[in-house]
């Protein structure tokens, strides 16, 4: 009879400290107010396991996103963009929460932005 008790007590511990991955699989939007002005883009994300990848589109192109992880609720990845021949990389952070990510990104040493993506319904 303890032996259950036990295993039922470890099993129920196990899930309880498991992290609760963020699922960012799809579509999301944003616009971003710059110093440039306003950037719509829209997110095209995808997981497997920790490994986030996926695209990031706006008018200045599609790009595949790079060093992409989900942990628990928080995101990262990179977008190198090429403006005018110059190489530009643009950091990502964030935190999920439903059907919304704040974001901060920081744009090579020139700029850091706060945002909003909604998931596309």
């Amino acid at each position: 009879m303890k032996a259950p008790r036990l295993l039922l007590g470890t099993a129920l511990a196990v899930l309880l400290l498991a992290p609760a991955w963020a699922d960012v699989t799809g579509k999301w939007t944003a616009a971003i107010d710059t110093q440039i002005g306003v950037q719509n883009y829209t997110y095209d994300f995808k997981v497997d396991g920790e490994k986030l990848t996926g695209r990031a589109k706006s008018q200045f192109g599609d790009t595949e996103i790079s060093e992409g992880t989900v942990k628990g609720d928080e995101i990262s990845f990179v977008e190198s963009l090429d403006m005018e021949g110059q190489p530009l990389r643009i950091t990502y952070t964030g935190k999920v929460s439903g059907d919304e990510i704040k974001f901060t990104r920081k744009v090579a040493d020139i700029a850091t932005e706060e945002f909003v993506a909604k998931r596309a319904k």
